[in-house]
């Protein structure tokens, strides 16, 4: 019997399963025997989200993760150093910013039934789900918590000139612009040049 035709526009099983999420950790090479450790050197791709109002991680970008993994009686405890790129705006003169940020990174993935599981509120401890662990949310909390709520380009950034709207580092010591109060802004007009004009003529011309 021949075998069916293939329709081109069928997808494989492999393309029908879900994409396997990067920021998985397999757990069997560990075990959970006390006192096994594993290290782990990657470099993941940022997800979305990973910002304040005026700076963040872009999407995508390379976050380096250098961890240990260490098997403890409650669960699993990870440690180690992350380095992520994270662009923005100044707040004082919006400018671009630049930086990368090198955190420490700590924390406990308890086992299910454990009693650090037990006596701990649900959004106090991370878990070990099955045979592996998550650290996409332990990583984008600790970067997000770094974050500064007012970035700056420099710690003397003087920001913008409230007149004109340019950058202050950019112009010279005795910028200044002249100020008239709005109360007398009607008056100051009728000494202009073109208010001469308006004057009452002379009456001896009349």
């Amino acid at each position: 019997m021949p075998a069916a035709p293939h329709r081109s526009g069928a997808a494989s099983p492999d393309a029908r399963r879900p994409a396997a999420n990067p920021w998985a950790v397999e757990l069997r090479e560990l075990g959970r025997r006390a006192g096994s450790m594993q290290e782990l050197d990657r470099t993941l791709p940022a997800p979305a989200g990973w910002r304040l109002e005026l700076i963040g991680v872009p999407e995508g970008a390379p976050v380096h993760l250098r961890l240990r993994l260490e098997s403890v009686m409650e669960g699993v405890l990870v440690s180690g150093n992350v380095d992520v790129p994270v662009e923005g705006q100044c707040a004082r003169c919006l400018d671009p910013v630049e930086d990368t940020l090198e955190l420490d990174v700590q924390e406990l993935y308890a086992y299910p039934g454990s009693t650090t599981e037990a006596t701990s509120e649900e959004d106090e401890v991370r878990l070990v789900e099955g045979e592996r662990i998550d650290l996409e949310p332990m990583v984008r909390d600790t970067v997000v918590l770094a974050l500064p709520l007012s970035p700056t380009c420099s710690e003397d950034c003087a920001g913008l000139c409230s007149g004109c709207g340019q950058r202050l580092d950019d112009l010279p010591a005795d910028h200044s612009h002249e100020l008239v109060d709005p109360r007398w802004a009607g008056l100051a007009g009728r000494f202009t040049t073109g208010a001469v004009d308006d004057r009452p003529g002379d009456p001896e011309e009349n």
